[in-house]
């Protein structure tokens, strides 16, 4: 008897694990899909998320954000392998603190024209977003939810410099940022999404340069002249995006 109830309680507990990892995964999912879109004003999908309620380490997985109108059809970047820990059961409040945020090799497709590029465009929206006054993430209570990010790391980035065929791929130099918004007790979803495009513009800025130094630097055919006239025609925009001069 004893023995029957000691494995009831043992498959309780599981059960009850295994239904809260997929609850917190669940908040998580529908946080991003449903706020996501109104923060960058593009298409924005988490295919899923998985968050252990012991720990709060996870995982998320399939996060692709779209293109800002005037831009391609195809995403701006998606990420790849997206590790999180996160302080337990924070999640449930309006004060949520992660611990830890790595994304390894997340890809951007970086277009240029003029003086603007899609990247700086979609900064633009979560900057206007800002400024507008929109509706905040919020709990069921309505309280502002406020994020803590002790420790973000993107590496193994790329990116895709053009459209087309004659795309230059670049490695991108990893970003790394720590304690976003410790001094300030905590800061709004549009703010920390903007600390990080801000980096992430830098990094794609920095590798184009470095890609662009190299490109022609081996012996190339037709293929590779193409590709050196579409890359010298991204990095002249991205000299008057910056106002560098030639």
């Amino acid at each position: 008897m004893f023995k029957k109830i000691a494995l009831l309680g043992v498959l309780a507990a599981v059960a009850a694990y295994v239904g809260l990892t997929f609850f917190l995964g669940s908040i998580v999912k529908t946080g991003v899909n449903s706020f996501g879109p109104r923060l960058t004003q593009t298409k924005v999908e988490l295919a899923g998320a998985n968050i252990s309620p012991l720990t709060g380490r996870g995982s998320l997985r399939g996060l692709s954000v779209g293109n800002p109108r005037g831009w391609s059809d195809g995403p701006a970047f998606s990420l790849g392998r997206v590790q999180v820990d996160v302080q337990p059961f924070s999640i449930f409040g309006d004060h949520i603190v992660i611990n830890e945020i790595i994304i390894d090799e997340p890809v951007f497709s970086y277009e240029t024209k003029f003086v603007s590029s899609n990247i700086k465009d979609l900064l633009k929206n979560i900057e206007d977003f800002a400024g507008s006054g929109g509706p905040a993430a919020a709990t069921k209570s309505g309280r502002p939810i406020r994020f803590v990010v002790k420790k973000f790391r993107l590496t193994n980035g790329r990116a895709t410099l053009g459209v087309g065929a004659a795309a230059l791929p670049v490695p991108l130099p990893p970003v790394s940022l720590d304690n976003l918004g410790v001094a300030e007790g905590g800061i709004t979803p549009d703010q920390l999404a903007g600390a990080v495009m801000r980096s992430v513009l830098g990094s794609i800025v920095t590798g184009s340069a470095q890609a662009l130094s190299q490109v022609g630097s081996t012996a190339g055919a037709a293929t590779l002249e193409k590709t050196k006239a579409a890359a010298q025609k991204a990095g002249d925009s991205l000299k008057k995006l910056f106002g560098e001069k030639k």
